[in-house]
């Protein structure tokens, strides 16, 4: 590692990241339209600057594997190559290698040098010929005379640049000039001032999250004022928290929005995983891209990537079709990925949708029985749509073989516990022979949460809001019992009832009419019957106290606006 200050370091790393996230998008994209000069020049910019970086910092093996990638793109750019599919495949693993010589850099090691397979299979073969332009000393550079009408393009100045500063490669090449263009005509003066650069700064995040802190306990003092001017009934005191309020609700809106990502953070790499997977599989696959510009909360847009990740793969492994079969079947021999996301209130949908084969339920059903995961009459229960949900559990794989792509089943019980870990769900709708469609909801953000605030004996629970589908009255007499428990007809379902007092093994009175709050469940809805609705509060989520850590049912805990504490409950964990 080169003795650089470490705030160089630290920013070629960050620049360093966002152009590799940038660059397997726009390689898919140079692949499938390789006419498109735009791409392919943005495409070698990404190299090029990486290289100039990572020479400035003497990271050697990030120079030499980018050095090859630039020279092909550069003869490309010239006209005087033509990117074949190996290009493509070798500039596509270059990205990964590139990912873990970053990764090594960052933590103080050595970056292991790419295999000399890759670099070769950079090289131009056939009539495509490379042009060797030895590096010249800044004294040999030819200069542009000052008035002589002669412009360089942006292409000519990075030239010159890598001859001025060296690239730190060894026998380093310099790009083929472009031919010299015909000087630009004369822009007309414009009257008025230009308009000023964006200003913007680099923030610490770990001083947005201490900040987020504070506006969260800001946010619990404010529901405690609320709630002592309902009891003290003072008018000066009234509009005083009124104004409180407005303030706090905006300031939280402003610093939330200080550390809300777009989700295309995220989106950026699935075309280089969808390609390298469809490679992988010899399948074709088109993947569309929606809402990118959606924006989540920093943390929840990294806690996605991986959940998002193992589902796109799981799309097209076990999703599309190889084009023989789908042709036979009379689709496309191209499957279609939609990865897509909207914003939906204080909560965000993320779908992962294919045109696929899609979920045979019954086999799930066969193949949970076969492993043991749920007994005959539970599995006899089960409806198509709940038939889905065994994908979730522990164990569960309808794969006979076990491939380095992805089993769906295979880590899917990790994906619903990381969404869950979010405080959002996942849900499955599939038809045979058109495909599934992976739908996951979480909030904006993890620092404060919408809650619907439930008593049950004497204490407060709180339910995320987004779980909540509608609060209703339901006389006693009305309950009807199906396999020893409580349902409720709602003329076009009957819905399982939970009651909370007797789920927390608390004395239960026989109340003549029920208060029932009935709640999403995956692809099912459940009632929970609570002794009284409170409504809705904004928490702030805290960590569990230590005797309730692990147990299913609960989320985390908070701080009620009368100076409670409330705990959060897991709706999925209520169900088991």
């Amino acid at each position: 590692m080169s003795a650089v200050p470490d705030d160089i370091a630290a920013d070629f790393i960050i620049e360093a990241q966002e152009i590799l996230d940038r660059l397997g998008e726009q390689l898919v994209s140079l692949e499938q339209a390789p006419e498109d000069s735009e791409q392919l020049n943005a495409v070698f910019r990404g190299f090029h600057t990486l290289k100039g970086g990572a020479g400035f910092l003497a990271i050697h093996a990030m120079v030499e594997l980018c050095h090859a990638a630039e020279e092909t793109l550069g003869m490309a750019r010239a006209g005087q190559a033509t990117l074949q599919p190996r290009h493509f495949d070798a500039a596509q693993q270059s990205l990964d290698h590139l990912q873990s010589m970053l990764d090594a850099f960052g933590s103080g090691g050595e970056p292991a040098p790419a295999p000399s397979q890759l670099i070769a299979q950079f090289a131009a073969t056939g009539e495509e010929t490379y042009v060797s332009t030895p590096v010249a000393s800044p004294s040999a550079l030819p200069t542009v005379a000052p008035g002589n009408g002669d412009l360089i393009d942006d292409d000519e100045f990075e030239a010159l640049l890598d001859q001025l500063h060296g690239t730190g490669a060894p026998a380093a090449l310099a790009p083929v000039a472009a031919p010299p263009r015909p000087a630009a005509p004369a822009k007309p003066a414009t009257s008025g001032k230009a308009p000023e650069p964006e200003q913007t700064v680099r923030v610490d995040t770990k001083r947005l999250d201490a900040i987020v802190n504070l506006i969260g306990e800001l946010v619990l003092a404010r529901n405690r004022l609320k709630t002592l001017r309902l009891r003290l009934r003072d008018e000066e005191l009234d509009r005083a928290v009124s104004g409180l309020d407005v303030a706090t609700a905006r300031l939280q809106s402003a610093v939330m929005r200080t550390r809300m990502q777009p989700v295309g953070k995220v989106f950026s790499r699935f075309p280089k995983v969808a390609r390298d997977v469809a490679r992988t599989l010899q399948k074709e696959v088109e993947l569309e891209l929606v809402g990118a510009e959606t924006e989540l909360d920093r943390n929840l847009v990294e806690a996605l990537a991986d959940p998002l990740v193992h589902l796109v793969r799981n799309s097209i492994d076990h999703g599309i079709e190889a084009p023989g079969l789908r042709e036979a079947s009379g689709k496309p021999r191209s499957g279609h990925v939609r990865l897509s996301a909207q914003q939906e209130g204080d909560y965000v949908s993320i779908e992962v949708q294919d045109d696929g084969a899609g979920i045979d339920p019954e086999r799930l059903r066969a193949k949970a029985l076969e492993k043991g995961l749920i007994d005959p009459e539970a599995a006899a229960r089960l409806s198509s749509d709940e038939c889905l949900h065994l994908v979730f559990l522990p164990g569960f794989s309808t794969k006979a073989e076990v491939t380095d792509i992805s089993g769906r089943g295979v880590g899917m019980d990790v994906v619903q516990s990381r969404i869950r870990e979010l405080s959002g769900q996942i849900q499955i709708h599939s038809e045979l022979g058109r495909g599934s469609r992976f739908l996951i909801r979480v909030p904006l953000t993890l620092a404060i949460l919408p809650t619907l605030l439930v008593q049950a004996g004497q204490a407060v629970y709180a339910l995320p809001l987004a779980r909540v589908v509608e609060v209703l009255h339901a006389p006693r007499r009305s309950l009807g019992w199906f396999d020893g428990r409580a349902v409720l007809d709602r003329q076009s379902h009957t819905l399982p009832l939970v009651d909370l007092r007797q789920w927390l093994e608390i004395e239960a009175p026989e109340l003549a009419l029920l208060t029932v709050v009935v709640l999403q469940a995956g692809e099912s809805r459940m009632g929970l019957v609570v002794d009284q609705v409170h409504g809705r509060e904004e928490v702030v989520i805290k960590p569990l106290p230590r005797a309730l850590r692990g147990l299913p049912g609960y989320a985390g805990a908070t701080l009620i606006g009368d100076g409670r504490l409330a705990l959060i409950l897991d709706v999925d964990g209520l169900k088991n």
